[in-house]
């Protein structure tokens, strides 16, 4: 990736991130250089995504006047480097100069914030986030040709101001995954503006570079709400789980070593530190090439590339071989009488490695599930042990572990015929119908996207031959999104309750849950029925988004519909929708033909001065 050229941050991210904690071994020292160039090279990227993601709300324009306060200070820095301020943490420095601009704490609602210090600023500003970004404009888009020429005559201004745009509505992605979408985005415009069908071109490369920026995102989302909700333990069991399938011939000792640069580095990215996110990043990613021999075969090639090219190809990169010396049981969990004292001596290392050696042996089982099963072990353990003759008691502990991912496996097989059965389509409305009425409080914009990205997980893993594991990795995921981020989001009793109780068996405690009972649906449909004309020029996309939302307001107003009563309204609405286009005025037809399909009390916004102009209808 090629420099962007905001000079006035070189050096002072270059000094700032000499206050992180530097490492003392001498190959660290290298690639702590080699990571603080690449922060140097992209620092107006770094800059625009920090901004962006903390304050949302806050215009380009707004962003610009930040880049002038951090140049002010980087100038007194330079002037005198011994000034207090100038040995300050990256992310200390950048709120200070936030909450430094003029009206822009009041203006953007962000005081409260500015009025703590340390550990409680940055928690305030990391809560302050939104992941609903509905309350912004639409993305801005251009006409392929714009967009070029765009492009042609002003590089920097297009790159940045794309950034921002992402940024922005991905204020949980990590600094280095927004790093390469920016790369991947570059060339994306450079390739499609050289060809004669460039609109053909952005849609069909934007399609797989759409996936992957949303994949990335909801991964680490879920795993960041994990820590924030569970704390740095459930954290450490997913890495546990995903490291060990990934990589099933490490030793656990150096996986256990491995642990420690993979919790530091989310402790960084998830609270937003763009600095110490890209410098714990490249730890990782540092440690597990120099070790190439005893971690995997898969990664020679990923370890040859740069920041951040490197780290994205060893997250995509396929599982490493089991090897061949590996028995399908690790007698010492289930089979040995001292089980229970191994257990006594240090329970966290003992069932560390019980996760690391069931998940290394089942490649085939999802995180969740492996979690699930860890679980099943550690409850099943505190039960055999307080009994008289423990091995008699978890000899059968397999037993335990079949059945666990039976029952999961049923809830995936049911899914799927649906999916079956219902087709793309009515499946989506089948999700977005029990969801609204699961958590009726969450946005129509947040539940229209959760439907879809079932509808995903479940059209993209349903025809796999690892079925399981993909559906229940990507629903799991879709979960992680609905729960959200922050450890104090409230949506219901019901809901709060599958996202706050136990990580591993949400799932299952949402297949449990029935429409939410302490739901008290708006009086009025408050406008959200009323079409205009406009309607009748929406490409199919867009109008299947209408259509989506209105079954959303519709569920929202009247839950107590039936699944078969809520599709019967919508496809008479599709009709209509139909009807009124090839009428002479659509509006008109929109207002008459809304008002008598609808089965509730419906209101209306007409012309017309004052109060004069409210009409209710009531079939």
């Amino acid at each position: 990736m090629k420099q962007l050229k905001l000079t006035g941050f070189a050096i002072f991210f270059f000094f700032l991130t000499e206050s992180l904690t530097l490492p003392t071994k001498p190959q660290d020292v290298d690639d702590v250089s080699i990571t603080q160039k690449f922060i140097e090279d992209n620092i107006g990227y770094i800059t625009i995504i920090a901004f962006a993601q903390y304050i949302q709300e806050a215009s380009f324009e707004e962003v610009e006047m930040l880049v002038k306060a951090m140049t002010e200070y980087r100038d007194k820095c330079l002037a005198d480097m011994t000034l207090p301020e100038c040995s300050k943490l990256a992310n200390d420095v950048l709120l200070e100069n936030i909450c430094a601009m003029e009206g822009l704490p009041q203006k953007h609602n962000f005081s409260h914030c500015c009025h703590k210090a340390d550990f409680e600023r940055k928690h305030c500003f990391l809560h302050n986030k939104k992941a609903d970004v509905g309350f912004l404009p639409p993305l801005p888009t251009l006409d392929p040709e714009e967009k070029c020429q765009t492009y042609k005559n002003n590089r920097e201004s297009f790159l940045n101001n794309y950034i921002y745009e992402v940024s922005r509505r991905n204020p949980f992605v990590f600094v280095p995954t927004l790093l390469t979408a920016a790369a991947r985005f570059e060339e994306m415009t450079k390739i499609c503006c050289e060809e004669q069908e460039k609109a053909n071109c952005f849609r069909t490369k934007a399609e797989t570079f759409i996936q992957y920026l949303k994949a990335l995102s909801s991964y680490q989302k879920n795993v960041c709400g994990a820590l924030m909700k569970f704390g740095p333990q459930i954290l450490k069991s997913i890495n546990i789980a995903v490291l060990s399938q990934k990589f099933p011939k490490i030793e656990f000792k150096e996986l256990i070593s491995l642990l420690e640069d993979v919790s530091s580095k989310y402790d960084g990215c998830c609270e937003g530190d763009v600095v110490q996110c890209i410098h714990g990043r490249s730890k990782v990613m540092s440690h597990i090439c120099s070790k190439q021999d005893s971690i995997s075969s898969k990664i020679k090639e990923c370890c040859e590339k740069k920041i951040p090219e490197r780290g994205e190809c060893i997250i995509y990169s396929n599982k490493d071989d089991r090897p061949n010396n590996l028995p399908l049981r690790e007698a010492k969990f289930t089979e040995s009488e001292n089980v229970c004292e191994e257990r006594d001596a240090d329970q966290e290392n003992f069932m560390a490695e019980f996760l690391y050696q069931y998940s290394r042996r089942h490649p085939e089982l999802s995180t969740p599930e492996l979690l699930r099963i860890a679980g099943v072990y550690e409850d099943l353990l505190r039960e055999c042990c307080n009994t008289k003759n423990p091995p008699d008691c978890y000899r059968h502990a397999e037993n335990k572990f079949n059945e666990t991912t039976e029952k999961s496996l049923k809830i995936v097989q049911r899914e799927c015929e649906h999916f079956q059965i219902l087709g793309k389509d009515d499946l989506k409305y089948h999700y977005l119908i029990n969801l609204t009425k699961l958590a009726p409080q969450l946005s129509t914009e947040e539940l229209t996207f959760l439907g879809k990205e079932m509808v995903t997980a479940l059209t993209t893993c349903c025809t796999l031959s690892e079925e399981f594991a993909c559906v229940d990795n990507l629903v799991d995921l879709v979960l992680g999104e609905l729960c959200g981020i922050n450890e104090n989001r409230s949506i219901n009793p019901a809901v709060d309750h599958c996202c706050k109780t136990n990580f591993a068996f949400r799932r299952s405690c949402f297949e449990g849950l029935e429409a939410d009972k302490t739901y008290v649906p708006p009086s009025t449909s408050q406008g959200l029925f009323i079409f205009h004309a406009d309607l009748c020029q929406a490409h199919n996309e867009e109008l299947q988004r209408k259509k989506d939302r209105f079954l959303v307001n519709l569920v929202k107003l009247k839950p107590e519909l039936t699944g078969v009563e809520l599709q019967s309204l919508l496809a008479d609405f599709t009709n209509v929708v139909k009807k009124c286009c090839q009428a002479q005025g659509p509006e008109a037809c929109f207002k008459e033909e809304v008002s008598t399909l609808l089965p509730f009390r419906y209101y209306s916004q007409m012309s017309g001065p004052g109060r004069k102009g409210n009409r209710i209808y009531e079939c």
